[in-house]
């Protein structure tokens, strides 16, 4: 299974005609790209089911694979579609937006992610609470070369200008505590999801994410 040329052919157009009466005129392309995406995001729920047992495989694509129409509501953007195609893969333990895996379909931007992007307050503190008292099971994990090899430092991503309330600013963790963020994410080419064996690749790349998720779904559990 693999993404087709024309599913990145359509979202390149896209870019270039992002308005109503161009998307109508091409609905049939969008359509067919979507169900390109479907059909990946099924295989890629097996693969992923192998390397993570709360992935469920029997899960339904459609449901993983997100709408194109952006909300325009609130936005300064006003233009109608995304310029991707996303695939949220929550685990049996969480929700959507909660500890889960991420396919994101763009041209030249494509990725797999992991974590749990910005949680509610609630959830952060019981993260916080969690690296406090086990930093060195999640050192291990981000701090393993081959980690910092697909994802870099798992570190440079969105913290606190101070220490968090209840921590002190010397706390020996404290770069890890500050982190307002906790997710991972490596890019692949438009060639490597051409592939037929792509969602192989992409679930070998999540099994270094897995005791990432692991981590984060003990701290909420």
């Amino acid at each position: 299974m693999r993404i087709n040329p024309e599913t990145f052919e359509f979202l390149k157009n896209l870019v270039e005609n992002n308005n109503r009466e161009w998307f109508q005129a091409h609905k049939d392309e969008h359509d067919k790209a979507r169900e390109n995406v479907i059909g990946f995001a099924g295989e890629l729920l097996k693969q992923l089911h192998l390397v993570d047992p709360l992935v469920n495989a029997d899960a339904d694509p459609k449901k993983c694979v997100m709408r194109i129409y952006r909300d325009i509501r609130f936005r300064k953007d006003k233009t109608p579609y995304k310029n991707n195609f996303g695939v949220s893969i929550p685990t049996l333990s969480s929700k959507a937006g909660g500890v889960e895996y991420y396919f994101h379909i763009q041209p030249g931007q494509a990725m797999i992610a992991g974590g749990f992007w910005m949680p509610e307050a609630d959830v952060l503190k019981k993260i916080r609470q969690e690296i406090d008292y086990n930093a060195a099971d999640l050192r291990k994990i981000i701090d393993e070369p081959e980690f910092k090899k697909l994802f870099g430092n798992f570190r440079d991503q969105e913290q606190l200008k101070t220490a968090p309330q209840g921590y002190a600013a010397d706390n020996e963790n404290i770069d890890l505590l500050k982190l307002k963020s906790f997710v991972v994410m490596h890019y692949v080419s438009d060639k490597f999801l051409m592939k037929n064996d792509a969602p192989e690749q992409l679930a070998l790349i999540c099994r270094k994410i897995y005791p990432l998720n692991v981590f984060l779904r003990n701290a909420l559990a």
